[in-house]
């Protein structure tokens, strides 16, 4: 009796070992599938959603083959089950179960949105409107209660936020990706501005910056961005009117069609430096660090005009008459190549 007893026993726990062995095979082939995507894919996790709800998604997503052995997997992988809210990339090269531990660790992807050096706020307020996973709190404010959000004192805050690539994750608002390009935008400035040549034609950092955006908009090529920072420095110390296209530009707002006459020219505004002395009251453009970097450390010349090549690049000049041959040649080179 103790002999048979004892076989059945030996013959439960084979059944309950095979049983188990199948069950956790089961599992283990469910949790190590690959998911069945053709392309990258963004998956969001909110803020309190269970285990079970994230697996429910994946799979009514079609990314993730059903089971009937899905309830098992928190037994399984107990430690898989901690999932942490955000949005997620997964790739197709990813299993299930690496999925999972990426959500376990929280490595949200990092969305990226670039401003370009040179752009206007009113151009960023636009890219942060369509960046996509930011929480948009700048909707239907104006600059001036913007400016107040950020707790900045100026009420035009053109040139306040320096133009380069932000990361951001879910949940990040355009306000904050705003607050972190002024951040950055002040840091430089006052590395730049306690580093900067001795007697330039400049009051205040702020004026550093308004020039910067100046040269900013005047040339992107980076051997000159000097030179071009020295032209205006001259014409400054000078009491010479800095006559910018840029300047007159940014002043006629949505009346700049693509070209500027001579009336637009002649046309006062406060940023037209034809028609001003000194520097506008406001920068143009949003600038990058170079051309910070080049208004208040500018070239030793004696330059006083410049104008462009036609091949990229500018020619400049000492005196009105070099600088008039220059035009000359410029407006020929125009014509040869229509």
């Amino acid at each position: 009796m103790i002999k048979k007893i004892a076989l059945l026993l030996l013959f439960v726990a084979v059944m309950l070992t095979a049983s188990y062995t199948y069950i956790a095979k089961q599992v283990e082939q469910y949790i190590t599938q690959p998911l069945q995507l053709e392309q990258e894919q963004i998956f969001t996790i909110k803020s309190g959603t269970s285990f079970n709800r994230v697996l429910a998604d994946l799979t009514e997503a079609g990314w993730v083959n059903p089971s009937d052995w899905v309830k098992l997997v928190r037994r399984f992988h107990p430690k898989l089950t901690q999932l942490r809210a955000g949005t997620y990339l997964l790739q197709p090269e990813l299993t299930l179960n690496q999925a999972l531990e990426q959500f376990k660790q929280g490595k949200e992807h990092q969305f990226a949105i670039t401003f370009v050096e040179g752009s206007t706020f009113k151009e960023w307020l636009e890219i942060l409107a369509s960046a996509p996973y930011l929480e948009h709190e700048l909707q239907g404010l104006s600059e001036t209660e913007i400016g107040q959000k950020l707790g900045l004192e100026q009420q035009k805050l053109e040139g306040l936020f320096l133009a380069e690539t932000y990361h951001y994750t879910f949940g990040t608002s355009d306000l904050d990706i705003l607050e972190r390009a002024g951040e950055k935008l002040r840091n430089v400035l006052e590395k730049h501005w306690a580093e900067r040549q001795d007697n330039l034609p400049l009051k205040s950092s702020y004026e550093a910056l308004i020039l910067a955006s100046i040269i900013e908009k005047e040339t992107a090529v980076e051997s000159e961005r000097e030179r071009v920072a020295s032209v205006f420095v001259n014409r400054l110390n000078k009491r010479m009117r800095l006559q910018t296209d840029p300047t007159v530009i940014y002043g006629m707002g949505d009346k700049y069609d693509g070209n500027i006459r001579k009336k637009d020219l002649r046309t006062p505004t406060p940023y037209n430096t034809y028609t001003i002395f000194g520097l506008p009251p406001t920068p143009i453009a949003m600038p990058g660090e170079a051309s910070i970097r080049a208004a208040v450390n500018p070239e030793q010349s004696s330059y006083l005009y410049f104008v462009a090549s036609g091949n990229g690049g500018h020619v400049f000049s000492k005196s009105l008459a070099e600088h008039n041959r220059a035009v000359r040649a410029y407006l020929k080179t125009l014509r040869s190549k229509q």
